[in-house]
C-alpha cells in the first residue's frame, strides 16, 4: 500500500470534514452571502444565458465549422501582418459589445482555429473593455474626463496586452507559426460574401436581442423600441439562409417558425418564452443533421460543456464574496469604499485587483462606480477598476484558464492589473 498517497486522501477528507464541522452556517453575514450566491447566479440564468451565452455559443461553434483555419489564420494566425491582425481583433471585439462572459466562447472559437495568441488576446479584452455605449455611459454620469481615459485606456489596452502576451510566449508563437506553414491549402465550399451573411444574423440575433433601454429619446431608445422586430428579421434571415446555403430542410425551419411566431403573438409580453422555443427547436433539428449544420451544433455544444459549468461556479463564488450590486457578500463593501479612496499605489492596485475579481454584466460597472465615488472612491482608482472590471471576473479567469493554461492565464490576468493601476496612477494625477 502506498501509505504517502493514502495520507494525502486522509488529509484531504480531514479538511473537508473540518470546513463543514466549522461552517458558520446560522450567522447573518455567512447565510446572506449563500443566498447573494444564489440570487446573483438566478439573474444571471435569467438575464444572459438564453440572451448572450446560447447565441454566442453557436457563433463559436460556427467559426469552428464554417470559417476556415486559413482565413482565421490569415487575419490572426502568428504569421498574419501584425497591424491588421491587431486591428481586426480589436475591431471585432469592439462591434460586439459584450460581457466578459459572453466573449469567451467567441475568443476560444477563433484560438482554438489558429489565432495567434497576441491577436486572440486582444480580442478577448476589446470585446466587453471597448463598449460603446458603456464608455457613452460612463462620460455622462461620472463625467466626460473618466469617459475619455477609459476609451483611450480600453483601445491602447487592448493592443499592447495583446502584443505583451505575444513577445512573453513568442518561443510558442514562432512554434504554431512554423506548424501552420506545413497545413495544405483549404477547399473553399462556399463564397466569402455568403459566410459573412450567415454570421452576420448570428451576430444580429446577439446585438439586437440584448439591445438595452435607455431615458433618451434618441436612436437608441427607438432601436429598444424595435429591438424584437428587428431580432426577428435576423431570425428569419438565418432561416432562409440555413435553408439555400447550408441545405437544411425548409420543412423544419417551418416547424420552428410556426410555434415561435404562436409564442410571440401569444406571450408578447415575455419574448424570452418565443426565442427560448426558437432555440430548442434548431438545436434539435441541426442536432439530427447529418451535415454541415450537425457539425455545427456538435461544436456548439461542445463550447457549452465545457464553458457553463465553470461560470456557473464562478459567479456562485463571486455573488458569496461580493453579492449583487447594492448587496453584500462575505466581503463587507465598506472595506472596498475604504481601499478605493485618495490615489496612492495601493488604492489603484486594490481597485484593479478587485474589479479583476468582480463579475460586471454590461454596463452595471457604471452605477456601481456612482455609489464608490460618492462614498470616497478617487478618479485613478475608478478608471482603474474601469479598465480591469468589465473585461474580467472570477468566472471568465476559469475559463480562459482551460483554454490557454494556468500559466498564460495568470499572464493575462496580471498584465491587465497592472496596467490598470499604472493608468490610474496617472490619471488621478492629472485630475
Amino acid at each position: 500500500m502506498d501509505w504517502k498517497s493514502e495520507w494525502k486522501k486522509l488529509a484531504v477528507i480531514l479538511g473537508v470534514f473540518l470546513a463543514f464541522f466549522y461552517l458558520p452556517v446560522g450567522t447573518e453575514r455567512f447565510d446572506n452571502a449563500i443566498m447573494e450566491a444564489l440570487y446573483l447566479a438566478k439573474w444571471y440564468a435569467q438575464e444572459h444565458v438564453l440572451l448572450c451565452l446560447v447565441p454566442a455559443f453557436f457563433i463559436a461553434g460556427a467559426i469552428s465549422v464554417f470559417v476556415g483555419q486559413g482565413s482565421v489564420m490569415k487575419y490572426l494566425g502568428a504569421k498574419a501582418n501584425k497591424i491588421l491582425a491587431y486591428g481586426v481583433a480589436s475591431v471585432s471585439g469592439s462591434i460586439l459589445a459584450v460581457c466578459s462572459c459572453t466573449v469567451l466562447p467567441l475568443f476560444a472559437g477563433i484560438y482554438r482555429m489558429g489565432a495567434g495568441l497576441g491577436p486572440a488576446t486582444t480580442f478577448l479584452y476589446s470585446g466587453p473593455a471597448i463598449n460603446v455605449l458603456a464608455i457613452v455611459l460612463t462620460a455622462k454620469v461620472l463625467g466626460l474626463p473618466l469617459g475619455i481615459a477609459r476609451a483611450v485606456g480600453a483601445i491602447i489596452f487592448s493592443i499592447i496586452i495583446g502584443v505583451l502576451m505575444h513577445l512573453i510566449f513568442i518561443k510558442e508563437e514562432r512554434l504554431k507559426a512554423e506548424a501552420q506553414m506545413l497545413l495544405p491549402d483549404e477547399e473553399v465550399k462556399r463564397p466569402l460574401w455568403k459566410n459573412a451573411l450567415y454570421f452576420g444574423s448570428l451576430v444580429g440575433i446577439l446585438v439586437f436581442a440584448n439591445w438595452g433601454s435607455s431615458n433618451d429619446t434618441g436612436v437608441w431608445a427607438s432601436i429598444y423600441y424595435y429591438k424584437w422586430w428587428i431580432t426577428s428579421f435576423f431570425a428569419i434571415s438565418l432561416g432562409i439562409i440555413l435553408i439555400r446555403w447550408f441545405e437544411l430542410a425548409w420543412w423544419k425551419i417551418l416547424v420552428i417558425a410556426t410555434p415561435v411566431t404562436g409564442f410571440a403573438i401569444a406571450f408578447s409580453e415575455q419574448p424570452l418564452i418565443a426565442f427560448a422555443a426558437g432555440i430548442v427547436g434548431i438545436s434539435y433539428f441541426t442536432s439530427k443533421d447529418k451535415g454541415e449544420t450537425g457539425e455545427w451544433f456538435s461544436s456548439s455544444w461542445g463550447f457549452a460543456k465545457q464553458i457553463m459549468p465553470l461560470l456557473l461556479f464562478g459567479i456562485l463564488i463571486a455573488g458569496a464574496l461580493l453579492g449583487r450590486v447594492g448587496h453584500e457578500g462575505l466581503i463587507p463593501s465598506e472595506w472596498v469604499a475604504k481601499a478605493v479612496g485618495g490615489n496612492s499605489f495601493s488604492s489603484n492596485f486594490f481597485a484593479s485587483f478587485a474589479g479583476a475579481f468582480m463579475y460586471f454584466a454590461t454596463l452595471t460597472e457604471v452605477p456601481i462606480l456612482q455609489g464608490l465615488i460618492g462614498n470616497g472612491m478617487g478618479k485613478g482608482p475608478a478608471l482603474a477598476l474601469l479598465l480591469s472590471g468589465p473585461a474580467l471576473s472570477l468566472p471568465n479567469m476559469l475559463v480562459i484558464r482551460s483554454v490557454l493554461g494556468v500559466k498564460k492565464t495568470v499572464v493575462f490576468v496580471s498584465l491587465v492589473i497592472i496596467m490598470a493601476t499604472i493608468s490610474g496612477i496617472i490619471f488621478g494625477n492629472l485630475f
